[in-house]
């Protein structure tokens, strides 16, 4: 029965350890769409900027603002058009340039406070690889390490419950 656990561990660490090797691959993807979608923005924002540098000294949110003010409902739609981009590229900045950082501050980024469609498209668009880098390597040991010893503390603890339990039973029929 020892050897069986024994395999099962292994079994477990292999498992987790190739979970733990996908952190840096979905860091690494999730920074990948971030920049993607900064650049398609900021893309889509260049005629408008152009349009803001010859009319409002290059002030998107004073475009903004005579979009706005117009008389006629589609200028006033297309400046909450404009806005709604702006905000996104914003968005966007804010979120690379918090991912310039060590993996362990990117991933507690993305998990607790990573942009949500980003990371919905990401994990629906994942592509699993192993990449042998020392962040892959040391993410999936760590993952390994840590779900190993939590096993064997609930199988200790497990263990000393049921002794205590056999111990009472028995204590009740002597």
């Amino acid at each position: 029965m020892d050897i069986l656990y024994r395999y099962l561990l292994i079994v477990i660490a292999c498992i987790v350890m190739l979970m733990g090797i996908q952190i840096p691959n979905l860091v690494d993807q999730y920074e990948k769409r971030v920049d993607a979608h900064l650049r398609e923005v900021t893309i889509n924002l260049k005629p408008y900027q152009e349009i803001a540098n010859k009319y409002t000294g290059g002030s998107l949110d004073q475009l903004i603002e005579l979009h706005r003010k117009s008389d006629v409902q589609a200028f006033q739609n297309e400046g909450i058009a404009i806005a709604d981009m702006v905000k996104r590229k914003l968005r966007f900045e804010a979120d690379l340039a918090a991912l310039q950082a060590g993996l362990p501050v990117k991933v507690f980024r993305i998990v607790f406070r990573g942009d949500r469609e980003l990371m919905d498209e990401t994990l629906q668009q994942y592509t699993y690889a192993v990449p042998l880098t020392q962040d892959a390597l040391l993410a999936g040991a760590a993952a390994a390490a840590i779900v190993l010893v939590l096993t064997e503390l609930l199988l200790a603890l497990t263990r000393r419950v049921s002794e205590a339990v056999m111990l009472r039973i028995r204590s009740r029929f002597s």
